[in-house]
């Protein structure tokens, strides 16, 4: 009785292990896609073009803050008491209440001010590129009759082609142009398009390092001086 009582368990299992299986079979049936979409605004012309158009458009800012940058420095170096070139948390409280610990602050403020401004002319032109998104991702799924669409990171393999990005940024350069880059009066950034830019700026960030890495690693490579022809030697007389 026993053993019949292991085997109808066993056989339950089985049968419940191979049921699960045809569920998910069916599940995954039809094609699979996946897309970063921070990647595909990033690879548009209207953003690239837009990021580019920040140094212009906000040329006033991005001068003023490097100014106020070396203020600032200049600034600190009267707080660094042990001559370290460091501010430590104890040299920073025994300036409050000063004036130097008020200018500071003070440029600290109006520093944020504009390099707010800034970044909220980039999150502006995302936002606006956004709008088309699930119009252009919609397209994409049609087109290539794709049933499911995950993001990158729920994936621990996919093939190339399952990469639906570039097709989903080719879409949105037919449906968008062009973004200003310059909010106007009122306007608020949503939770998704902050997520974007931090995702943005991060994947800029990252190349930016990487191109410095390979340009410090070319300039340390040494280089190999040519090696002169051999000069036979003379024959000796006789």
């Amino acid at each position: 009785m026993k053993l019949f009582a292991k085997t109808f368990a066993l056989a339950s299992l089985s049968a419940c292990a191979l049921a699960s299986s045809t569920i998910a079979s069916a599940q995954v049936q039809g094609n699979i896609g996946t897309v970063n979409a921070a990647r595909a605004l990033l690879q548009t012309s209207a953003l690239q073009n837009a990021y580019n158009s920040i140094g212009t458009t906000y040329a006033a800012q991005i001068a003023s803050l490097r100014t106020q940058s070396e203020q600032r420095q200049t600034l600190l170096k009267s707080f660094d008491t042990n001559g370290d070139n460091e501010v430590d948390d104890a040299e920073m409280a025994a300036k409050q209440g000063s004036t130097e610990f008020s200018q500071l602050e003070t440029l600290q403020r109006n520093m944020k001010a504009q390099s707010d401004q800034i970044d909220f002319g980039k999150v502006y032109a995302i936002q606006e590129i956004y709008k088309q998104y699930p119009a252009a991702l919609q397209e994409v799924i049609t087109s290539n009759q794709v049933q499911i669409v995950v993001a990158p990171d729920a994936l621990l393999y996919a093939p190339n082609e399952a990469d639906l990005t570039p097709k989903v940024t080719a879409s949105l350069n037919t449906k968008v142009s062009a973004v200003g880059v310059v909010p106007p009066a009122g306007w608020q950034p949503t939770r998704a398009s902050l997520q974007l830019f931090q995702e943005i700026e991060q994947t800029l960030a990252l190349a930016q390092a990487i191109q410095a890495r390979q340009q410090q690693a070319a300039q340390q490579t040494p280089q190999v001086p040519a090696v002169a022809p051999a000069v036979p030697a003379a024959p000796v007389g006789r």
